[in-house]
């Protein structure tokens, strides 16, 4: 039987979709159902922009391209085949993808559907957390990394794992992204306004919460945002982490649009592949908010393109579910 794209199925498409993660779980995205063509339209949130943090959106533009991802995860399950064009029209940049939803059993062959992998992916979305917690020191198997790095190149990006001394080097820039968060204050604006501490983090619908923070990091290396700063969060505590963690570097070739839509695509369906192995995963932008930094962050020996994410991955627990906005604010038919 043919699925039905009624408003339950949309909005379960919708969910779906805005279960990805963001830059400080701002959820920058809308969505609008043209039925008349079957369109799910995925606009920008200009509200929920970064100016600090994020001057040319390309945090903002990388989060609603792993919406997208989601989205396509769950209308394949949903027995859909989902078409997505990227930017579809140029005088309108905050459309960022129109996405059409056929029946899978009428659709085309067209040798580069991947809906069976699709599929498999789907219990991940809901099992997948942002995790601040430490990782125990225990490597990942080569053929995890392999898998994790076909993940990334199915959707246009490459993911390589850097060797230690350049670990050390990411590190460092890290360190680099957090004194200036401390010599000037206004660096912290962004932070701020997305964090939900003591009873609004009860109530919250978007932001990190401070139950989402994580301890404080007391010993170890693993690049550990402090959400808090030096704003007090009860009952918080600290602890040790890896001295050795995993870090991976997602990269594109080019540095537009376009490519922040794709390297949000392939992130999340990396963090996808990476729960369904049992790993837990952080992201870490610190050092790439900065233009002198992020330069600093490709492997200068073997990277290529332009970084777009840095993801801690390893053997943890995967961190709490983080609020979600209702899905009457981001979802409009029409």
């Amino acid at each position: 039987m043919a699925p039905q794209l009624n408003e339950k199925t949309l909005t379960a498409l919708v969910a779906e979709a805005t279960a990805a993660p963001s830059m400080h779980n701002a959820q920058p995205w809308r969505f609008r159902y043209v039925a008349a063509d079957h369109l799910l339209m995925l606009h920008a949130d200009p509200e929920r922009a970064m100016p600090r943090s994020d001057p040319g959106n390309r945090a903002l533009h990388i989060g609603c391209g792993a919406a997208l991802f989601n989205l396509r995860v769950g209308a394949a399950h949903a027995g859909l085949s989902p078409k997505a064009r990227l930017l579809p029209e140029p005088t309108e940049p905050l459309l960022l993808a129109a996405v059409h939803l056929a029946d899978s059993a009428e659709a085309q062959p067209d040798g580069d559907r991947d809906e069976d992998d699709l599929v498999r992916l789907h219990p991940a979305i809901r099992q997948r957390h942002t995790s601040r917690h430490p990782f125990a020191e225990k490597d990942i198997p080569e053929e995890v990394r392999t898998s994790l790095r076909e993940a990334a190149a199915r959707e246009g990006a490459v993911l390589m794992f850097p060797g230690p001394w350049h670990v050390e080097t990411m590190l460092d820039l890290v360190r680099d992204a957090e004194s200036r968060d401390s010599l000037e204050p206004e660096l912290r604006e962004d932070l701020d306004r997305w964090t939900r501490l003591g009873p609004e983090a009860d109530t919250a619908v978007d932001g990190v919460p401070e139950y989402a923070f994580g301890p404080r990091k007391r010993d170890g290396k693993a690049p550990q945002r402090d959400f808090a700063g030096r704003r007090p969060v009860a009952d918080r505590g600290s602890t040790a982490f890896e001295h050795s963690p995993h870090l991976a570097l997602l990269s594109t070739s080019g540095d537009g649009p376009a490519d922040w839509l794709c390297a949000g695509q392939a992130l999340e369906r990396v963090l996808l592949e990476a729960t369904l192995a049992d790993l837990a995963t952080s992201l870490t932008s610190h050092p790439l908010e900065s233009a002198d930094l992020r330069p600093l962050v490709r492997d200068p020996v073997s990277g290529k393109g332009h970084v777009q994410m840095v993801l801690r991955v390893g053997y943890g627990p995967r961190g709490p579910a983080t609020p979600r906005r209702p899905l009457r604010d981001v979802l409009e038919f029409v």
